[in-house]
Order: structure tokens, then sequence, then C-alpha cells
């Protein structure tokens, strides 16, 4: 006979189920644009915090929470919930793997790059393999489980530098392992696998990795009707940028990570 749950734990298991299903809203400029909850004055916030399911909820004044972030065992744990109750939330994580990039894996996601870009902007196959093997820790892919093939990743290098420069695409060796900044070089996922929410994940995957590692900031450039794409993902714009990559005109934009150590939650 199964031991019935209190009525504290069954609260905690579903409020933690609903910031799950309700972590990513429709706004722009949130933190790695996932806001769990608002104005939730519960104690089981406090529960779910204690049991480090949930990242530094922001108090307003009056005492309700503004914000909760999930950490990936509170993720991990609301899936499992969910799938306990039969409740379907479509998730990306039963169908794609997210991880490093193995250094046999350069040349696929070169063939990906040139079917994400056009000629004038696309990574080359020298490119992608110097990247790969200069930072294998800062590309991010996505595996179609099912299919074993990489539906789609994330690359950028490191480095002390605040602004972004067009040799960074070109010259990996410009990668500081210890540099506090990243500079992202590409976001790429196939057309098979678009508008599923495969981009977001892997915006949103990679900034809570390199923000465990102290980074401080991820910097991009994109075309400008990007812009509102990236926004929704967290990132704030920085207006017209000094890189003409490919004869473009592109805008700066960056996400904040850590200051000092302390992240910004």
């Amino acid at each position: 006979m199964h031991n019935k749950k209190s009525r504290e734990e069954a609260i905690d298991e579903l409020t933690l189920a609903l910031l799950y299903l309700n972590r990513f809203p429709d706004g722009e400029g949130s933190r790695f644009n996932e806001i769990s909850w608002k104005n939730y004055p519960f104690g089981s916030i406090d529960r779910l915090d204690e049991k480090e399911l949930i990242i530094k909820p922001k108090r307003r004044r009056d005492g309700s929470y503004k914000y909760a972030y999930m950490t990936d065992a509170g993720r991990e744990k609301a899936r499992d919930i969910l799938s306990k109750l039969n409740i379907s939330c479509d998730d990306i994580y039963e169908r794609f793997e997210f991880r490093q990039i193995a250094l046999n894996e350069a040349k696929e996601a070169a063939e990906i790059e040139k079917i994400c870009f056009p000629p004038n902007e696309a990574c080359s196959m020298e490119h992608m393999t110097e990247r790969v093997q200069a930072a294998p820790e800062l590309f991010l892919v996505a595996i179609d489980k099912e299919k074993g093939k990489m539906a789609g990743f994330l690359n950028g290098i490191a480095v002390h530098e605040y602004e972004f420069r067009d040799e960074f695409f070109t010259d990996a060796s410009l990668h500081d392992p210890e540099g506090k900044n990243i500079m992202l070089l590409g976001l790429d996922v196939l057309p098979e696998y678009r508008k599923k929410g495969l981009a977001r994940e892997l915006v949103f995957n990679y900034c809570r990795k390199e923000q465990e590692r102290g980074r401080k900031r991820l910097v991009l450039t994109c075309l400008k009707n990007k812009v509102k794409m990236y926004k929704k993902f967290g990132f704030r714009d920085l207006g017209e940028s000094q890189s003409n990559w490919g004869g473009e005109k592109w805008h700066e934009m960056d996400i904040l990570l850590n200051e000092n150590g302390t992240a910004y939650l």
C-alpha cells in the first residue's frame, strides 16, 4: 500500500508542476525568458527554495513573489510529477538530448550551418572544425534521440573583450577558456525542427551552463528581423553593431549572467 502524501507535500508537488507548465511567457526581456510564476505568496515557494528546486525567488515589497526560476533538479522533478499525473507537457526533453558537441561532429555542424545561413554569412567547414577543436565545451547541440541526428546547436568562444568583432567568426585562437564573456557565433536549427521551442531551449540551457561557470555576459549579433526573437529569449538590444560580417548590417545584443560571481536572479 502506498503511503499517502501530506497536504503540504501535495501542494508542493502541484506548485512545482504549475511552475513548469507556466515557465515560458510570451513577453520580452525576462531572465533567460523563464518567469515561472508571478505574485505567488504561498509557503510552498519557500519550501521549494529550501529543497533547491527553484532559484532565489525575488520578493516584492508586500512579501509576494515576483519571479521564481526552476533549477535543473526542479524541472526534472516537475516532468516526473506531470508524467505520473498523465499530463502532457509537450516535453522537448523527451525528444531531444542537449549535450556538448563531439569532435567528430564538426562536419555535421558545418552542413547544418550551410542550410541555416546564406553563403556570405555561413561558417566554413575549416572554421567550424577549428571552433570545435578550440572550444568544444562552448558548443551545445540538440540531438534527435529517435533519429540520432543533430537538430541544431549554439556555439561561441570565451574572451575578456566586451564588444563583438568579426574576427571572432574566423579566428578560433582568440578563444580564452578563462574569458568572462561569451561571443556567440551561431544559433542553428534545421528547418524541420523549427517552431517547436528548440532554439529557446538551446539558449536557455546555454545560459544556465555558462552562468554556473561564472561567465558574465553572452553577446551576439543578429539581423534586425531577429531582434524581437532574441528579446523573447532575454537578450537586450544594444543597437547597431560595428560588424559588417557578410556585407550586412547587424544589431549587437547581450544577456547578463553574473556580476562579480553573483547571479542576476
